[in-house]
This record gives C-alpha cells, sequence and structure tokens, in this order.
C-alpha cells in the first residue's frame, strides 16, 4: 500500500512538473494570452500551426501516459484502462477541432470557451473526472456480488 501510495505521488509530481515547466518544455502562444492578453482584447498572437499543434498532441501524450498510469495502478484492471484510452482518444479528436474552430474565428463567440477547451487539452482533467467515476463503478460492482 505504501508502494502504491509513493509511486502515484510521483505521478502526480510528475503531472504538476508538466505545468510547472510548460513554458519551457512548450510552444503555445496562447499561454501569455489567456494569462493577460485577452483582458485588453488585443489581437492573438502569431501562430506557428505546426510546432502548437505538435506541442499539444505532446503535452496531452504525457498527460494522458501519466494519468493511465495512475488509473492502472489505483484499479488493476485493462478494460478500464481501454476505456480510458478511448476515452483520451475521442476527446482529443473532439476538444482539438474545437479548440482550432475558435482560434480560426479569432474567438468572436468569447475567448472563454476556447478557454476551457484549451484547458482540457493542456491539464489532466479527465484524470480527476475517470478516477471517481471509476471508484464509484467499482463500489458498485462489489455490492453487487
Amino acid at each position: 500500500m505504501i508502494k502504491k501510495a509513493l509511486l502515484i505521488t510521483v505521478l502526480i509530481i510528475l503531472l504538476i512538473s508538466v505545468r510547472v515547466f510548460q513554458y519551457s518544455l512548450f510552444y503555445d502562444p496562447f499561454l501569455l494570452y489567456f494569462k493577460n492578453s485577452y483582458l485588453s482584447h488585443t489581437e492573438l498572437p502569431d501562430i506557428n500551426w505546426l510546432k502548437m499543434t505538435l506541442s499539444l498532441i505532446l503535452r496531452y501524450v504525457i498527460n494522458t501516459t501519466i494519468s493511465l498510469i495512475i488509473i492502472y495502478i489505483l484499479f488493476k484492471n485493462k478494460n478500464i484502462i481501454k476505456f480510458s484510452l478511448a476515452i483520451y482518444g475521442i476527446s482529443f479528436l473532439i476538444l482539438i477541432s474545437i479548440y482550432y474552430y475558435y482560434i480560426s474565428i479569432d474567438f468572436e463567440s468569447g475567448y472563454l470557451a476556447a478557454f476551457y477547451v484549451r484547458r482540457f487539452l493542456i491539464q489532466p482533467l479527465f484524470l480527476l473526472l475517470l478516477v471517481p467515476a471509476f471508484y464509484y463503478q467499482s463500489k458498485i460492482q462489489d455490492k453487487q456480488v
């Protein structure tokens, strides 16, 4: 049990490190924009689309991999991992499409929708949603058995 807790702690520290070192690890022209510039309604930053896409993919893959390892350590169930992988994969395709749509229209409908879609792409929020759901599912299954 202690080994499991330590391993999960290390993985959570890795997730935090991705966030802490985001400026040096990833190309994201919207890091500063969403931090300050949107308040003054300045123009969107210049974007290197290929570099941004590759950076988003890399960050998503890193967060997803660490999240899947955490989920596996907690539940030791390959079916849960397969389901989680499908959720992460489908979500990425949907979210990146929506995000790029909002960028292409220069956030005409407002920046908040793009801000939150981007948040799901760059933060391990699915982990916060999936772990309680799988825990609840396991407790329901335990009661039925």
